[in-house]
């Protein structure tokens, strides 16, 4: 650890120490991730170090798919093009930007169709790289720290709901506990106490079961749904709908941190240092989003929302890099089949071409 980033996890391990003090010792783990992540200045998404990038040799932790080929982007367009007609707005909304490189490849391929571009994201630090990326772009684009009143638009959202905070269940000897987490010989560690809360649907079995559910997601799809007055969303993430999230065979959850591009599972080292997500409930999203006025208009993998929006076609005759970046992007070991695509929308139902074939809304 870099001397940079040891006084950054010193720190923000102190401040958080501070929080379980003030929160009477024990810390619920979705207040602990929301510290982690996004305590200003410190946490992961705040801090200064680099995030998003192809390889570890740039210092970078992950890639993300706008990272790995800006045909990833001009695909999305397609689809978002036709939500600003079908909707008649002229507005993009895009939440938790990263790098800028959505955001320029949508304000590339969608050119005069879009009057503004307004960002949402929590981090300053991001939100200064993302205006020296997209400074070309003059006042088309904006950006804010929280949710409007109200909005109409496109609203976008790649890989932002694995990002927000969620409580940690476990059913241990049969019963349910709340994970939390605790001071413990000046360190931290993890301490359950019973709780009445309960995954939304029973996990078959006796055995002890370890998993997470998602109520800042589902309150962030709440509000969006009230505040949002014309137009529509589309949020691409890794998950699943409820009948795999809660299989009785994943008994130790999907929570997950990244950290120079390698994968662990112990969110209480290096705090400040790595990304720290979990799965998308996709199931909870769709129920949210109904329950408060939006239409589905479908819920597919990524390889074929970005099949249906012509990814082959802009990929012909292109260079053996973006040759291989598809790849990785459609086939089922890679992207392709992990990661989902929803789509909401406020008013009538239309067919989105993203979900013209392959849409799994059944099995939401």
């Amino acid at each position: 650890m870099n001397p940079e980033t040891g006084s950054v996890t010193s720190a923000l391990g102190a401040l958080i120490a501070q929080a379980i003090a003030r929160a009477g010792g024990w810390l619920p783990f979705d207040r602990f991730m929301a510290l982690a992540l996004y305590a200003p200045g410190l946490g992961y998404y705040a801090n200064a170090s680099r995030k998003f990038g192809a390889m570890p040799s740039s210092g970078s932790d992950f890639v993300t798919a706008p990272e790995l080929t800006p045909l990833f982007g001009r695909a999305l367009a397609r689809q978002v093009r036709q939500a600003l007609d079908a909707s008649g707005t002229h507005e993009v909304w895009e939440f938790g930007a990263g790098s800028g490189a959505l955001a320029e490849q949508l304000l590339q391929a969608l050119g005069d169709r879009v009057r503004s571009y307004t960002i949402v994201d929590l981090s300053s630090t991001l939100r200064e790289r993302q205006r020296q990326r997209l400074a070309g772009f003059g006042g088309k684009v904006r950006w804010a720290g929280e949710l409007p009143a109200t909005l109409r638009g496109v609203v976008v959202g790649n890989e932002v709901l694995d990002a927000m905070p969620v409580k940690l269940l476990h059913r241990l000897a049969g019963t349910w506990h709340e994970r939390g987490v605790v001071v413990a010989q000046g360190g931290l560690r993890f301490e359950d106490r019973p709780t009445g809360l309960r995954p939304p649907i029973e996990v078959d079995g006796p055995h002890d079961y370890l998993t997470e559910i998602h109520p800042q997601a589902l309150a962030f799809i709440r509000t969006l749904a009230d505040r949002l007055e014309a137009g529509a969303a589309f949020f691409l993430d890794y998950g699943f709908p409820e009948r795999e999230y809660w299989h009785p065979q994943r008994h130790m959850g999907t929570l997950m941190c990244h950290r120079g591009h390698l994968a662990d599972a112990d969110p209480l080292d290096s705090v400040g240092a790595k990304d720290i997500t979990a799965h998308v409930d996709f199931t909870g999203i769709a129920v949210a989003a109904q329950e408060t006025g939006l239409n589905l208009l479908g819920y597919t993998s990524q390889a074929h929302f970005l099949f249906n929006c012509g990814l082959l076609d802009l990929a012909a005759g292109a260079d053996l890099r973006d040759q291989a970046a598809v790849q990785k992007l459609v086939n089922e070991h890679e992207m392709g089949e992990l990661f989902k695509v929803i789509g909401l929308a406020r008013g009538g139902f239309w067919d989105a071409i993203g979900f013209s074939r392959g849409d799994r809304t059944d099995r939401l």
